[in-house]
């Protein structure tokens, strides 16, 4: 199956070959014609599997179809949990849309709203927005959603996570209740289905591969070592397997500083992302690993959510993670739209439980590495 059997429009098709996609992926197959319908969706899809533009591509079409018709105003809204999100979500907007001329704008709190207000100002197709800044210039007057047709709530399970219910409750009766609502999440947990019963209208569900399952394009191996052993195991890796752009994964924000600045110490260009760097140092950092300027991105699993890299070919887990879905989150950011792709980690003896509970997810034994100097 091609873009083209999904009756997508010819510019949409342009702007996907010039990325180099040709074949949609399950949850592109499932979703595109259903939102061509403009039926409610609640889709079951995590972080990698392609759902960005298993709704971006049919609400561009829908509305470039409607574009004589529609009444001025926001006619999409997707809601993001974070500001990494919103900003790949707008990348991907612009990406997919750049031969149709609809206006996108993006706006997420711990920055200045002037920029923000002014883009708002000028008019705007499609709003892409974190929920509490959306409130915030509801208030002021600068957002009306009078004439929203399409709604995205993307990552629901951490919009809840994140303590955003009660603003999502805020903005529903906001909307027009004639629209479509596109409802995305990476689990069907009970309070989840709940919020999605409230706000979808007989929906169709799409789901495509559980957490519990790693892509079998990625090659996942383990490196037994010991903590004060594990720095010396990285840098051996990197040399040994000439691996030059590769994500790394800590479980602090002072252990991604420490590793950052070790690896730069031994001439690796290495950046460290989490949450207490500030929003430009965290842009700045993700453009100059995008553009390979830098070859080490080390990241803390909050910060890591929307970073979407293409043909990323490693990532390392210089800590395993205390929850065994997150190990399937960390590893999907490689082997992404059918490359293959190669997952590391280092495991301590205190790590154990952590593999142990990770092998159980996955269901299977990750492959173990012998063969190195820190065994």
């Amino acid at each position: 199956m091609t873009f083209s059997n999904l009756k997508l429009i010819k510019p949409l098709i342009s702007a996907l070959e010039k990325k180099g996609y040709t074949d949609p992926t399950p949850i592109q197959q499932q979703a595109i014609p259903i939102v061509l319908q403009g039926r409610d969706i609640f889709g079951c899809a995590q972080t990698g599997t392609g759902k960005t533009a298993a709704f971006a591509l049919p609400i561009l079409q829908l509305l470039d179809a409607k574009r004589a018709t529609s009444k001025k105003g926001i006619k999409a809204l997707i809601l993001a949990p974070t500001r990494e999100l919103a900003l790949q979500i707008s990348e991907n907007f612009k990406e997919y849309g750049t031969n149709l001329g609809l206006s996108h704008v993006t706006i997420f709190g711990g920055v200045s709203q002037f920029h923000q207000v002014a883009a708002l100002k000028k008019g705007v197709d499609i709003l892409i927005a974190t929920p509490g800044r959306l409130l915030d210039l509801i208030q002021q007057g600068f957002i009306k959603l009078n004439a929203v047709e399409h709604f995205v709530l993307d990552e629901a399970d951490r919009m809840l996570d994140m303590g955003f219910i009660n603003d999502i409750k805020r903005i529903i009766p906001m909307l027009p209740a004639k629209r479509q609502t596109l409802f995305f999440s990476a689990t069907a947990a009970p309070d989840i289905m709940k919020l999605a019963n409230k706000i979808l209208v007989n929906p169709e569900h799409v789901a495509v591969t559980p957490v519990s399952s790693t892509t079998t394009l990625v090659k996942q191996s383990i490196y037994y070592v010991k903590k004060e052993d594990k720095r010396m195991l990285l840098k051996f890796v990197l040399k040994q397997e000439k691996i030059n752009h590769v994500l790394v994964f800590t479980r602090t924000k002072r252990g991604a500083d420490k590793v950052a600045k070790d690896l730069n110490k031994d001439g690796i260009k290495a950046e460290a992302i989490h949450g207490d760097k500030s929003q430009g140092a965290r842009e700045r950092a993700l453009k100059g690993f995008k553009d390979r300027k830098i070859n080490v991105l080390v990241a803390t699993d909050v910060a890591s959510r929307g970073i979407d890299v293409d043909k990323l070919s490693h990532v390392i887990n210089f800590e395993l993670p205390e929850v065994a879905e997150t190990y399937v989150h960390r590893i999907g950011r490689t082997g992404r739209a059918g490359e293959s792709g190669i997952a590391m980690s280092f495991c301590t003896r205190d790590e154990m439980p952590y593999l142990k509970e990770i092998s159980k997810l996955i269901n299977k034994n990750i492959e173990v590495v012998k063969s190195h100097p820190y065994s």
